[in-house]
């Protein structure tokens, strides 16, 4: 079977999604295939920052997110020798939404594509894995795909990588990404927590690892760093071992980390940070972490995926609507989210060396007194990985032919 469409969305991430809420807005036909049957996938990137809450403002859907559940993350703090000052204080941000919530990213997803079905120009095809490229010409003409009714084929005058950083679309249009060093991993899990317990996100330091204790509703979302290559030893030694390990970083939670009962409750994510040198070919044009994969340093990831998707509707729309989507437009996005994306990856690389690499190598992980004394007298420093995290280099802003009034909750 084969069917056509404008513009073919692979992947029902937050790129995906937003990409196509937009276009579907501007009037152009639009199919997102998403592989799975939900968006119920655990330790996602779940942060929503400034700028993309400033976004769903913008496109009418701030009151149904509002609906629901999250927590805000307004600091951060460092903690040595019983002193602690804030590092990061999103409330200095002039922002409507001077916070990060962390929000089930499956949530989210499940409200845009709500807001976009609203769109009689919008589809979206669930249990559709695409499998390969359509090529006609020397450029890419859609794609196969299997779905429910078994395999079809997909024509498209657009076809967009938003499939993530194994992204089966870059790899069937022959895209290298240039990879750059890491040297720790991530291994993410929850700890319970007490209903009125009240805690702000802190990292927890020590030779050779350490986490970050996420607040979420009902639990602590936890992210353990450690040397990469090492999620094979950590499995060997147990569970026993592992909760000691934790517990040498949460001395004051021992209930909370003797909940943990098996390491199959541990996930782990292998940390790669690369980009495409281009982010298109004729007729594909990759975005977000199919373009470029950031480390989990700041939960940034998926705030410039967004960015990308709201910069490529704004640029993409008009040539759509006319049927003319060249190499030339395609370039043009490269271009403008080019820069975020150097900046944010130079910048995540130099933390990476400067505090991560001695931490991991067993350095004292105590933070020098003379920077604590410094963020203490000059608290308005804070402000700074604000915003770099929470909103970063070159924000946008929904394109006008997007953009609603505030309504009732989609769907």
């Amino acid at each position: 079977m084969t069917e056509t469409t404008s513009c073919a969305i692979v992947g029902g991430g937050p790129a995906g999604m937003v990409l196509g809420l937009l276009l579907a807005r501007a009037g152009v036909q639009v199919t997102l295939m998403e592989k799975h049957g939900d968006f119920l996938r655990d330790f996602r990137g779940d942060t929503v920052h400034p700028t993309t809450m400033r976004l769903l403002d913008e496109l009418g859907l701030w009151e149904p997110f509002a609906a629901l559940p999250f927590t805000e993350v307004r600091t951060a703090k460092l903690e040595s020798n019983g002193r602690s000052v804030t590092y990061v204080d999103f409330e200095r941000l002039r922002q409507p939404h001077p916070f990060v919530a962390m929000v089930p990213q499956w949530d989210l997803l499940n409200l845009l594509a709500a807001a976009a079905q609203e769109e009689p120009s919008f589809s979206l095809r669930m249990n559709s894995e695409v499998t390969g490229l359509l090529r006609e010409g020397g450029r890419v003409a859609g794609v196969r795909y299997r779905g429910p009714d078994g395999p079809g084929e997909l024509r498209a005058e657009l076809t967009v990588a938003c499939d993530g950083r194994w992204s089966i679309v870059r790899q069937e249009a022959g895209l290298k990404a240039r990879e750059y060093p890491v040297k720790f991993d991530v291994w993410w899990f929850r700890l319970p927590h007490k209903e009125d317990t009240e805690y702000s996100f802190l990292p927890r330091l020590g030779p050779g690892k350490g986490l970050a204790v996420i607040p979420r509703e009902g639990y602590f979302q936890i992210a353990y760093l450690g040397p990469k290559g090492i999620d094979t030893q950590l499995r060997a030694r147990g569970i026993d071992a592992f909760r000691r390990d934790v517990e040498e970083l949460l001395p004051d939670m021992p209930e909370s980390v003797a909940a943990l009962q098996s390491m199959d409750e541990i996930k782990h994510l292998d940390v790669h940070v690369n980009r495409l040198r281009r982010w298109h070919t004729g007729g594909l044009l990759c975005i977000g972490d199919a373009a470029h994969a950031m480390s989990p340093l700041g939960g940034v990831g998926i705030n410039l995926a967004i960015q990308d998707a709201v910069a490529a509707a704004t640029i993409l729309a008009e040539p759509l609507r006319l049927h003319r989507v060249g190499d030339r437009e395609l370039a043009a996005v490269h271009r403008r989210r080019v820069l975020p994306t150097v900046v944010t990856q130079l910048v995540q690389q130099v933390l990476h060396h400067m505090l991560l690499g001695p931490l991991l190598r067993g350095a004292d992980p105590t933070p020098p007194a003379a920077l604590l004394g410094v963020m203490k007298r000059l608290p308005w420093l804070s402000a700074v990985p604000a915003y770099f995290v929470g909103v970063g280099v070159r924000p946008e802003h929904a394109p006008a032919f997007a953009r609603r009034a505030p309504g009732p909750r989609a769907g």
